[in-house]
């Protein structure tokens, strides 16, 4: 997994999410209204006061936080995928198997 795909697709998926819920809940008032508040109280400056600067505000944020999840996601399993038989594997008392867990795949 490229850190570059992840963490682009990660940004584009968080932001497009925050986007639609915005905009629909300017269109229809019930609609993703608790989902904003939480998300109201995570990012700083955003609000849910259902107007469109509020919109792009969290659009923005939903990008820059996909692309650092993505990011960071993607770094822990490449981390892990890199760890061999010394780090993760199957023991036994007394002996060490000669089969890791997770194998590299290419």
């Amino acid at each position: 997994m490229r850190r570059k795909a992840m963490t682009g697709a990660s940004a584009i998926l968080w932001g497009v999410c925050m986007l639609i819920a915005g905009l629909i809940n300017l269109r229809f008032p019930s609609y993703g209204g608790d989902f904003l508040r939480v998300m109201s109280s995570v990012y700083p400056g955003f609000h849910d006061s259902r107007t469109f600067g509020d919109v792009i505000a969290g659009t923005i944020y939903g990008i820059v936080d996909g692309a650092v999840m993505g990011y960071v996601f993607s770094s822990l399993y490449r981390w892990v995928g890199r760890q061999g038989v010394s780090e993760i594997s199957r023991t036994s008392p007394g002996t060490v198997a000669d089969t890791p867990l997770i194998r590299r795949v290419s």
